[in-house]
């Protein structure tokens, strides 16, 4: 029997839904402390996102209303990561564990430990009984993060299966297959998120591509 490993952020869900979730939350934050209009906070940490990338968010929109320093971007950063994340699993994600929910079915995320522990608790995954494991990588050093196969073969121990037996699920072709593709773990990318368009050499590749997870138990069956 084939054992299932997804990804999460942009396989799972949608990560930017996380990303103004976290906004929303230091919007409101700046509200209470300052008096600083939340949408107006809000829409101009989008519009900074939108035009730069993650980079210097915070920086960027304290700076427009007068409060930047150094302090007070770390406080909008503690924000941002430990807010109670309003996020929700993609609709195709919600019927594909539906439909493998009689596989081992696990979950290998990279990140900050705390921030990925809690969207995984508001997606009902660290509780789903579908779910065997969630491994948070950063919990076993930075070394063991992706393109590191250590968790991987940490799951091959546990269910006693050879890498050919383990089916990874991923967005990111930069990390996401690398480091397991030589040791013949078998790899599928779904095409969505911020490298939907990437592409990169066949060692970074995964062997499949798909754009829906419907389109998952057509490659587990064959």
């Amino acid at each position: 029997m084939p054992v299932i490993v997804f990804d999460l952020d942009d396989t799972l869900y949608e990560e930017i839904t996380f990303v103004r979730s976290g906004f929303r939350a230091v919007a409101a934050y700046l509200h209470r402390r300052f008096g600083i209009h939340p949408e107006e906070s809000y829409a101009e940490m989008i519009e900074i996102l939108d035009a730069e990338g993650r980079g210097r968010v915070f920086d960027r929109m304290l700076a427009l209303h007068n409060r930047l320093s150094v302090q007070l971007t770390k406080e909008c950063l503690a924000v941002y990561r430990s807010h109670e994340p309003a996020i929700a699993l993609a609709a195709d994600a919600v019927k594909c564990l539906e439909q493998l929910a009689a596989f081992p079915i696990y979950i290998v995320t990279d990140g900050n430990k705390l921030v990925q522990r809690r969207k995984l608790q508001a997606l009902g995954l660290l509780d789903d009984p579908r779910i065997r494991r969630c491994f948070i990588t950063r919990r076993f050093g930075v070394r063991n993060e992706k393109p590191s196969p250590y968790c991987f073969l940490k799951i091959c121990e546990l269910e006693r299966a050879n890498p050919e037996d383990v089916i990874y699920i991923g967005d990111n072709p930069n990390k996401d297959f690398v480091g397991i593709k030589p040791l013949g773990f078998r790899t599928v990318r779904i095409l969505r998120g911020a490298y939907a368009k990437l592409r990169m050499r066949e060692t970074h590749e995964a062997d499949r591509q798909i754009r829906d997870l419907a389109e998952l138990k057509d490659i587990i069956f064959e």
